[in-house]
């Protein structure tokens, strides 16, 4: 077997995003043959050589890809663990797939709903979540009151946030009760749709992601989760070949 590049050997091994396990190579604390290495391309020899990971050993057997989309319920957070006990989109998995290292593919704030994907491709992960891929996402929001127009022109042109400009979003009213208006962007900032509306001066009252680069939550029920079908699987991998 040829060697493999480190940092590729890493992410196969499900222990992280792309991101993360870059991070943890450039912070000296990944070895090879008790040697730090700082090269994401240093070769590695599954067979021969061993690597460990803040002092322990990494299992170099690459896991079974797993792609999950999950309808996540409003309350439960979504990450892997939470100091304070709270419920996370772990808890709420069937067992079967609670042991295989899973990530969520970025994150809905405790109080929303709708798509999330989870997968222990860290390199899917890392293409899907960074900005610079641009990956489209639609929520459904509900409001109190209607946007006017040049409220509605201003989403659709880029809002000044306290960190920084928002790309140009789309934005039409739907009729799917609760919810009154259909927003997509391209971006994944902390709580973005909800300060975007907020910059209007509208407190969003529910917010449900039904998107995430070419894929649908469709019929699948608030607390459900099912596997991603082979053609969306593929879907993604398109996405990520852009």
């Amino acid at each position: 077997m040829e060697p493999r590049p480190l940092l590729k050997l890493l992410v196969e091994a499900g222990l992280g995003s792309r991101r993360k396990l870059a991070d943890t190579i450039r912070q000296d604390r990944v070895q090879v043959n008790g040697e730090v290495i700082q090269d994401f391309s240093h070769p590695v020899d599954v067979k021969a050589d061993t690597v460990s990971v803040d002092g322990k050993l990494v299992s170099l057997k690459s896991e079974p890809t797993v792609y999950l989309m999950l309808n996540k319920p409003a309350g439960v957070l979504s990450t892997t663990k939470d100091t304070r006990g709270r419920k996370t989109v772990l808890d709420i998995l069937p067992k079967k797939y609670r042991g295989l290292r899973l990530y969520p593919v970025g994150r809905l704030d405790k109080d929303s709903t709708g798509l999330l994907l989870l997968t222990n491709d860290g390199e899917l992960t890392y293409q899907l979540t960074h900005p610079k891929f641009e990956h489209e996402k639609e929520y459904l929001v509900s409001i109190k009151d209607k946007l006017q127009s040049s409220e509605k022109g201003e989403m659709e042109k880029g809002l000044q946030l306290d960190d920084g400009m928002t790309y140009a979003a789309r934005i039409r009213e739907v009729k799917k009760f609760p919810f009154i208006y259909s927003i997509t962007i391209h971006e994944g900032r902390k709580r973005q749709v909800r300060r975007m509306f907020e910059k209007l001066g509208h407190r969003v009252l529910t917010l449900k992601r039904v998107g995430v680069g070419g894929l649908s939550l469709g019929k699948l029920k608030e607390g459900q989760m099912r596997e991603l079908t082979t053609q969306e699987v593929r879907r993604l991998l398109l996405w990520r070949s852009h």
